[in-house]
């Protein structure tokens, strides 16, 4: 018979304390990582409009009564939907979210940190017309930057040296965990409260990645994240009472999370917390796809230019091989049928077929109107993915963080023409100066889909404007984008 456990109850994991003393004391100074998140909200509030002309993304957005109005509740981008900040933050998430068009961070975990914004944002602009209504100072648009700053750093780091997805645990989990301590710490609890939040987080049920890999995947992999960081909203304001925490729940034997659900692996870190996840997170600037095909779906495009100069078509190809990375091969490599959009944004085949085919990809193009081309599924079973292990180490090094794609096309006639190679996506730090031109571009081009044009030129001028946007009120801000 085994030795008693001991009911003393410990010091919390180190984890947890590391967490909870960067968002509590760390200072955030750098002007690159502030520049970094005003292009980040302004790119994930786009993605998050855009995402409003799909009624499947629609259906899942408004208070759960219909009809509930929330008085200094929070508001949603681009409706007229004002709800409480835990509603809100599920709305934000699931916008932002929907077309998978904007940040990602690729690592042992990848992830896309903007997710957290519907649990800051909501509750950002919730306190801050709480703090109006009793004649207080409401929060400025520079915290909910900090905020964000911030929650990419949890997540980020975390996922630098510990991969859910090969326990079959999805990414959001992440998402819960950097919301919720920094959702805690605006909300101003205590230290010893954010602790307990945070536990509360950890020990909560995590999503499996059912949603995304055949014969599963399907469009929870897009509110997901809405969930994720909306469930961060509530367990904060659940730690806010007074409840008690988890000083152990990764570390305790048996019943913590490391020995339940990481196969008995305490996590691993590379860097401590700072700034460095903003920085250097990449954006999905021209194309609505996987991360991982960003710089296929660029070689695809070039393709599709050399073979219009060849006098070929896609009815020409023999063959395409992709030389590509590890990661890419594990999530998007796939055959057979794709039943919805969700299965098509994650076949790196469909996403380099569209381009070759037609010269675009939008997210237009996942939809049943597109797909049902028989050309695309023909020119699918043509292509093939083959590892590089170069790509694959380049991929995890943290200097480089390339994510390179190769394409070569064999024609029927026996002609192979040249390789096209792209190592790094136009939304990559090595990028930036090239890029963030067209991310600005992008974003205009989201808010004409739902504002007439004086508006969308009044949000323009704070949101292009680094010292206007951090100094104007959270509310003010959000009520530029009420419809």
């Amino acid at each position: 018979m085994g030795a008693a456990i001991s009911n003393v109850r410990p010091k919390p994991d180190k984890v947890l304390v590391d967490i909870v003393d960067y968002v509590s004391k760390y200072k955030i100074t750098g002007k690159l990582a502030y520049e970094t998140a005003r292009n980040c909200l302004i790119d994930t509030l786009g993605c998050g409009l855009e995402a409003l002309e799909y009624p499947a993304c629609t259906k899942l957005l408004g208070p759960i009564v219909p009809g509930t109005v929330v008085p200094h509740g929070a508001k949603v981008p681009g409706t007229q939907f004002q709800l409480d900040p835990v509603q809100a933050a599920f709305n934000i998430g699931a916008m932002i979210r929907w077309l998978d068009f904007n940040d990602t961070w690729l690592a042992a975990e990848w992830g896309h940190p903007s997710d957290n914004l519907g649990g800051i944002l909501a509750t950002a602009d919730w306190l801050s017309r709480n703090a109006v209504a009793v004649g207080k100072k409401p929060l400025t648009m520079r915290d909910v930057l900090t905020g964000m700053i911030k929650a990419h750093e949890i997540q980020g780091c975390i996922a630098l040296e510990n991969s859910f997805n090969k326990v079959g645990l999805d990414h959001v989990v992440l998402v819960k965990v950097a919301s919720t301590a920094v959702v805690a710490e605006m909300l101003g609890l205590s230290r010893d409260e954010i602790i307990n939040a945070v536990s509360l987080a950890w020990v909560d049920g995590q999503s499996l990645r059912t949603y995304r890999h055949a014969p599963n995947t399907g469009s929870r992999k897009s509110w997901a994240a809405g969930d994720a960081t909306s469930r961060a909203v509530r367990l904060a304001l659940i730690a806010k009472t007074g409840e008690m925490g988890y000083p152990s729940v990764l570390s305790a034997k048996t019943w913590g999370f490391y020995d339940v659900l990481f196969k008995g692996k305490p996590f691993e870190f590379q860097r401590p917390y700072g700034s460095y996840v903003m920085e250097n997170v990449l954006f999905k600037i021209s194309f609505p796809a996987e991360f991982h095909s960003q710089t296929a779906v660029e070689c695809a495009m070039t393709l599709h230019q050399k073979l219009a100069k060849l006098g070929k078509t896609e009815a020409d190809i023999k063959k395409i091989t992709i030389r590509t990375h590890e990661a890419c091969i594990r999530i998007i490599d796939k055959k057979g049928p794709l039943s919805n959009p969700a299965d098509r944004d994650h076949c790196i085949q469909y996403m380099v077929a569209v381009p070759i085919i037609f010269g675009r990809l939008t997210a237009g193009d996942y939809e049943d109107e597109v797909a049902k081309d028989p050309r695309i599924d023909k020119l699918r079973d043509k292509i093939v993915c083959v590892e590089d292990p170069a790509f694959t180490r380049d991929y995890h090094d943290p200097e480089k963080r390339s994510i390179a794609n190769a394409l070569t096309v064999e024609l029927k006639d026996g002609k192979v023409l040249d390789e096209v190679v792209c190592e790094y996506p136009i939304g990559h730090k090595r990028r930036r100066k090239e890029g963030i031109p067209l991310l600005e571009a992008k974003f205009r081009t989201n808010l004409a889909r739902r504002f007439p044009a004086r508006q969308q030129e009044t949000i323009l001028a704070v949101s292009l404007d680094q010292k206007k946007l951090e100094a104007m009120p959270v509310h003010e801000y959000v009520d530029l984008y009420v419809i």
